[in-house]
């Protein structure tokens, strides 16, 4: 560079500041008209009820996304999306005064590419003008309770790029809209705070918690949802809806509904205007009972409502002049058509102080035997390859980086990472990764993922192709958790790239389905490394059918580079040699360097757990239990479980067996003992050489009901540690909530439900400890579980259920497959890890980001290329232990997007729970870093023009954000749970 760094520098902010102005379409915004702007004025004497028209749009429950979007299967649900949006363009135009929101960017983006530019104009000027108002905008309404964080994040980032880009600063959402989701997540809270969100609004929460809020008038207030993060940060002001999210009762306009219409003709017989208006305003007078300002909200719309719009607007319109009317007789009631901004707007105008809230809204029950925490483990096969596809995508978003345009358009054809952002972007709706969708549907979100890993294949063998210089096939085995993997088990010599997606070294198991005896295996630099053949368990077998041949595992660790690859040789030995061989009793010890795991000789079962490291010990017993679910046919309550309501019959669960059959597998690599419950559930425990954690790796199914009864199994670990009936999850796999057995933290509880009203979510890890001792417990994806008993913890692991639970899905949870058409069969995995409660974080956070971000393993058959590059790191070095680097993907042709995260909560780590700095200049080992400008955690705003309400909270003076020091332009500090995001110009070395 011929000039000097300094002028340099400034030169470059200067030059990349004007270049990244555009996409985020900034407008000035005392130049539009939408947003808060766009607001019908109010009436400060009067009692105001602002109108909401809306419709709710599944993307997939009853029907898949494309049945929905095009109004197919009218048979199943009368659903037709492009028809709502239509009609409701259509009508708006009629009359300047109406408003309607919209909220699944999904929709609309394919509605919005099908029209002609005349239409899209049309649309601009409806937008810019505020009345037709985006709210939330993510691609969906994503679940709160089974998501991760991370997919959350690029959801919401999807939709709302395609906003920006689209309308610049008027399609920006001001409110957070979750009207349908069952229960609230305190880190959703968090990150559309960090989003920049003003408020939030949803519309279910706990029937006995609403009404103490009614009646202290609280079901508004100010949600504090982080305890590391400084307020205001991620405070958001919270509102629950009245009605759900439907109409008041009678005043249901749509051609879905069957309430009478307005009848405004005084000859009528049937006139109806005076009792309407007399309906009204009863309803707000009993609405305004339990709210605290003179405005209230009325949601005007329910599911898929709207397609036929002028019959709930001729008729809102009717409402509004009839009931205004009445002023001039002295009517205090001011009805006017709103949107949830402009009614928040008029809340922030009050300023009041709200009640506070610290805690989150799980779990949900709608009446005292129907709690909603079933759905936390429904369909653990779609949750697991939900968080499978996750990884996939952010393994595909970094390689399209590294590797550059070649990634996209090199030697084995043109890949995409958008389809599978998008397929994963539906996965995350509330109907989706809940499990909570028809067996059709459910079945149309797992081929989108599928085929958006196809289309990402491509991209990252282009990408790989280019780092290591070989252009050699590259093969993708996805069955490797039932020893399938065609390559491995025929040929004789193979290579295994591993990609490492996370910024920081891993040391990592790997598990190939091979038919040879004896392997040698030799890392990147040349050297060998230790390898042992293990037979592929009787379980294994019968699990993968017909699908693979193998007669073996050739098991070994590998050591992969942040954010990058190493590569290993494989060759069978051509001298022969003897695979372990199974010994018919378990041993009583199993141990490596750090953990000492000792079994029942009588059982079979696991005894105990130590730390070797901390010389720590606990007593550890894990079996496998069932419940039988309820049928609807008892004298408390007809509610059966199903898809969404967990009821077991009976509060004592059911063991599978007291004995488990056993073998063990020993070698210098792993050790195993393999557990039989029954022909239906069955086990293996594994101890690699070189883990902290102990793997529980459980089979499930299928799950037997010749006796006319469901059953929801779990596995519980029972131990002596002293809980005092407090356990602890995390919120979508980020910070962590203690919980307590039948308690709420903000209402006294009246428990009818032992079991299902003690459970919660855990996204990706739980634990239980005492002073003493802390057990973590790391999940492979969302389930649900909780502590039952004192130094207990169960986790619910598969559920199959023979009645709908009447909450709309009208099936059953019976799901069977053409490999499992008698029931399904699920796997998965639990990691164990034993510590001292002020340094377990330390351990279990990178454990779980791990299993969340697992390394990629591709096979290239036969001799690499001498040319190959064996070994390759995208990184100057390793990112600091509390850093996490959540984002690294291509935004548009020239410039990439970067979250940097740090992962710890301020009070769990001495060693972590500090602020962290971090230089970009100096991050990248491949890319030159030209520009730099920060953004909120969206990404659809300038982190320094983001401008959000300021609420106060009872008992609590008005927090201030303060501005925060900035040594250098590069250097990037991180504090306790902060996420930052960087919009980055950059050019390859």
């Amino acid at each position: 560079m011929a000039c000097k760094e300094k002028t340099c520098l400034v030169f470059l902010l200067f030059i990349f500041s004007t270049v990244l102005s555009f996409p985020l379409g900034q407008e000035k915004e005392d130049s539009v008209t939408c947003g808060y702007q766009s607001c019908h004025a109010t009436k400060a004497n009067m009692l105001n009820v602002h109108l909401v028209p809306h419709t709710h749009d599944d993307v997939g429950w009853l029907k898949t996304v494309d049945q929905y979007f095009y109004g197919d299967r009218n048979n199943i649900q009368h659903a037709g999306v492009q028809y709502i949006l239509d009609s409701v363009v259509d009508q708006l135009m009629k009359n300047p005064d109406r408003r309607f929101i919209y909220v699944e960017t999904a929709f609309f983006y394919r509605w919005w590419k099908q029209q002609t530019s005349d239409m899209q104009q049309t649309v601009r000027q409806l937008v810019n003008e505020g009345r037709l108002e985006f709210v939330n905008g993510g691609w969906c309404m994503s679940d709160e309770a089974a998501t991760h964080y991370s997919a959350v994040i690029d959801q919401m980032t999807l939709g709302l790029k395609f906003l920006n880009d689209t309308f610049g600063l008027c399609g920006r959402p001001r409110v957070a809209w979750h009207i349908d989701p069952f229960g609230h997540a305190r880190e959703h809270a968090s990150l559309f705070a960090q989003m920049g969100y003003d408020g939030f609004f949803f519309g279910r929460l706990d029937y006995q918690d609403r009404d103490r809020r009614k009646k202290n008038k609280e079901q508004e207030l100010l949600w504090r949802a982080s305890d590391s993060l400084p307020p205001p940060l991620a405070d958001l002001f919270t509102g629950i809806l009245p009605n759900g999210y439907n109409p008041p009762e009678g005043f249901c306009w749509d051609q879905l509904c069957d309430d009478a219409p307005i009848r405004d003709d005084p000859d009528l017989e049937d006139y109806n205007v005076d009792d309407v208006v007399r309906r009204f305003l009863f309803a707000t007078s009993n609405q305004a009972k339990v709210y605290k300002t003179n405005h209230l909200i009325m949601t005007m719309g329910s599911d898929f409502q709207y397609e036929n719009a002028i019959l709930w607007y001729k008729n809102l319109d009717k409402l509004i002049r009839y009931v205004n009317a009445l002023q001039a007789n002295g009517s205090t009631v001011n009805v006017l058509y709103s949107t949830p901004s402009c009614y928040l707007q008029e809340l922030h105008r009050a300023n009041l102080t709200w009640p506070l809230k610290t805690d989150d809204f799980f779990p949900y029950a709608d009446d005292a035997h129907d709690f909603w925490t079933g759905y936390f483990t429904s369909r653990p096969a779609l949750k697991r390859y939900e968080r499978i596809s996750n990884s996939h995508l952010q393994t595909c978003n970094q390689l399209e980086v590294l590797g550059g345009p070649a990634s996209r358009k090199g030697p084995f054809g043109e890949g995409d990472s958008q389809t599978l952002r998008e397929a994963m972007a539906v996965a995350q709706h509330h109907d989706a990764v809940s499990g909570t969708a028809k067996q059709h549907v459910t079945d149309d979100y797992a081929r989108r993922l599928a085929a958006g890993w196809q289309h990402c294949q491509v991209l990252v063998s282009n990408s790989l192709a280019s780092l290591s210089g070989s252009s050699a096939e590259r093969i993708y085995c996805d069955q490797l958790n039932v020893s399938v993997c065609p390559l491995t088990e025929s040929s004789k010599k193979f290579s295994v790239n591993v990609y490492n997606p996370l910024a920081r070294p891993v040391v990592w198991p790997v598990r190939l389905p091979v038919n040879g005896t004896a392997y040698i295996v030799t890392d990147a630099g040349g050297k060998s490394v230790d390898s042992q053949v293990v037979p592929v368990s009787r379980m294994t077998q019968e699990v993968r059918r017909n699908r693979g041949f193998a007669v073996n595992d050739l098991v070994f660790q590998v050591q992969a580079p942040p954010l990058g690859y190493s590569i290993y040789s494989v060759s069978l030995r051509q001298d022969g040699g003897a695979a372990a061989r199974p010994q018919r009793s378990a041993p009583t010890v199993m141990q490596n360097k750090f953990l000492r795991v000792t079994f029942d000789p009588d059982t079979g079962l696991l005894s105990s757990l130590s730390n070797l490291e901390t010389s720590q010990s606990i007593k550890l017993t894990q079996n496998f239990y069932w419940y039988n679910a309820s049928d609807g046919k008892n004298s408390q309550s007809r509610q059966p479980s199903g898809a969404y309501i967990f009821r077991p019959n009976s509060s004592v669960p059911m063991v599978v067996s007291r004995v488990a059959k056993t073998e063990s597998v020993q070698t210098s690599v792993v050790q195993e003992v393999r557990q039989w419950f029954s022909p239906w559930v069955s086990q293996v425990v594994r101890l690699y050489a070189d883990s902290r954690a102990l793997e529980l790796e459980w089979t499930v199914g299928p799950l037997p009901t010749e006796d006319d009864l469901g059953k929801e199994v779990i596995t519980r670990l029972d131990t002596d540690i002293k809980t005092s009936e407090l356990f602890y999850t995390d919120s979508n796999g980020r910070e962590v909530l203690q919980r307590k057995k039948d308690f709420r933290p903000t209402w006294q509880l009246k428990q009818s439900e032992p079991i299902a009203g003690n459970y919660y979510p855990i996204n990706s890890r739980a634990f239980i400890k005492d002073d003493d001792n802390q057990l973590t417990v790391i999940t492979d994806r969302s389930q649900g579980g909780g502590s039952i008993q004192n130094g207990s913890l169960e986790i619910m692991l598969h559920r199959r259920l023979l009645y709908d639970d009447y909450r709309g899905v009208g099936e059953p949870l019976n799901e069977s497959s053409h490999i499992y058409p008698e029931g399904l069969v699920v796997r998965g995995c639990l990691l164990l890890s034993l510590d001292r409660p002020a340094s377990a974080a330390d351990v279990h956070r990178p454990l779980a980001q791990e299993v969340v971000l697992q390394p990629l393993l591709s096979f290239t058959d036969g001799d690499l290329s001498p040319n190959t590059r064996l070994e390759f790191s995208a990184l100057q070095a390793a990112l600091p232990s509390a850093v996490h680097l959540l984002t690294l993907s291509q935004w548009d042709k020239e410039t990439l997007l970067l979250r940097l995260e740090h992962q710890f909560q301020s009070w769990e780590s001495k060693l972590n729970s500090n602020p962290v700095t971090v230089n970009l200049l100096k991050l990248f080992s491949t890319l030159d870093v030209l520009g730099m400008s920060e953004l909120n955690l969206s990404a659809n705003q300038w982190k320094d023009q983001m401008r959000r309400f300021e609420w106060t909270s009872q008992n609590e003076e008005k927090l201030l954000l303060k501005t925060r020091e900035d040594p250098s332009v590069w250097e990037v500090t991180l504090r306790p749970m902060e996420i930052r995001t960087f919009l980055l110009r950059v050019s390859f070395k």
